[in-house]
């Protein structure tokens, strides 16, 4: 299916002025359901004007007003004499000999500005290896003493969209194990809580059910 030509900015209209799911405007815009997730609470694409598809002939009202009665629908684009830009085929990233010598640059710039992003990330983002970005995390690369911060999309070594993508994508995933971790915890202090409960109730007396009780005489009788 072929993609709009401004996939965020017109995701960022279809959040504001549709009822349509992050599912349904993900698979519309070629973007990552979680980054228009983001979109909608406002993390990524701040100050992006929305582009209407509408009124850019990418979409019929009609289309869009279908699947908004049927989430599981999906948006079909209306046909366009537009070429449609053709898209990289999976794969390692190839980065250009010329930018190469950029990459300890970028390396620092995410572990400094990014620290949610593990070295799997960076590597694919950037085109390295996870030797590299160990050896610029710890000072030890051969031209450490050179290697100055600079934002990879500056670079021209990703595209803004990989790096919100991965970003959202990696923030998620630190806030999903935050709360684990915070679940283990009650559960522990529950745990802890109901075992110390059981250590201070009173002991059962033993043979306490040998004891016999001696009857006692009516008023006014001598035993």
């Amino acid at each position: 299916m072929a993609l709009p030509l401004m996939p965020k900015a017109t995701a960022v209209w279809l959040v504001e002025n549709t009822t349509l799911t992050f599912e349904q405007i993900a698979a519309f815009t070629g973007m990552h359901e979680l980054e228009v997730q983001a979109i909608a609470d406002g993390e990524v694409a701040v100050g992006i004007v929305g582009v209407n598809p509408v009124g850019n002939g990418q979409v019929t009202a009609d289309e869009i007003a279908r699947c908004e009665q049927d989430p599981k629908s999906r948006l079909k684009p209306s046909k366009s004499d537009i070429p449609v830009p053709r898209t990289r085929s999976k794969g390692a990233r190839y980065t250009p000999v010329s930018k190469r010598q950029d990459r300890p640059d970028a390396i620092l710039w995410l572990v400094r500005h990014h620290p949610e992003l593990n070295d799997a990330q960076v590597a694919r983002l950037i085109g390295t290896t996870k030797s590299t970005i160990a050896s610029v995390r710890d000072r030890t690369h051969w031209n450490a003493a050179n290697i100055k911060p600079q934002n990879p999309v500056t670079l021209g070594l990703c595209t803004e969209a990989d790096l919100e993508k991965f970003v959202v994508i990696a923030q998620r995933r630190k806030n999903n194990a935050v709360k684990a971790e915070e679940r283990r915890k009650r559960r522990e202090a529950r745990e802890a809580a109901a075992a110390a409960a059981s250590a201070t109730a009173a002991p059962a007396v033993d043979g306490a059910d040998d004891l016999v009780t001696e009857p006692t005489a009516p008023a006014g009788v001598q035993p």
